[in-house]
């Protein structure tokens, strides 16, 4: 299956097209707007088992799209029933479910700019992120590239987001390596 066909088949409701790629530079309120959403944590009634602000809103000194990513840990992702009802009541909707991928599930927020991204704990995928972004917090090498990279990609078309974000891929794996070295070694 193409990408954009798998994308398609993952996404609950419209794939938005040709969409304009937006970097801004960093805000320190990105901070604020996660933590008023850390606090949504609650209801779910202790199934949250890790809330984690990711993505490059959570990176000092980081251009980012204006969108807080927020990373949730729950036993198992796949039990929607455990957890969906709970985020919907929240003001979540769920857009993304993506069971072969780390059975990751991908909800967005019905008043702010935010991806909320769902894995079981344990998730290979979740730590990567966690690594991705503590690594570009302590590395301004990889930062700098990360950014003058993500600004390239960003002047250019594209059909959707995700077609943006598989742009990115090759420069995310090679940091992610690294991350991950380093962070395996316990430093």
């Amino acid at each position: 299956m193409d990408r954009k066909k798998y994308t398609e088949s993952v996404t609950l409701g419209k794939v938005e097209q040709n969409p304009q790629i937006k970097l801004q530079p960093y805000d320190p309120t990105w901070i604020n707007s996660y933590l008023e959403e850390e606090q949504k944590k609650a209801a779910l009634q202790g199934k949250a088992l890790l809330v984690e602000h990711v993505g490059s809103t959570s990176v000092p000194g980081l251009s980012a799209k204006p969108i807080i990513d927020i990373l949730l840990l729950v036993n198992d992702s796949s039990k929607e029933e455990d957890y969906v009802p709970n985020l919907i009541a929240k003001g979540y909707i769920l857009r993304i479910r993506e069971p072969e991928w780390f059975e990751h599930r991908m909800f967005k927020s019905n008043t702010k700019n935010v991806n909320l991204h769902v894995f079981s704990s344990g998730c290979t995928e979740a730590q990567e992120m966690l690594n991705f972004r503590n690594w570009l917090r302590i590395n301004d090498h990889d930062k700098s590239w990360y950014e003058a990279s993500k600004q390239k990609l960003a002047s250019k078309k594209w059909e959707t987001v995700q077609e943006y974000a598989d742009a990115k891929t090759p420069i995310v794996q090679e940091i992610k390596k690294r991350a991950d070295n380093y962070f395996s070694k316990g430093l």
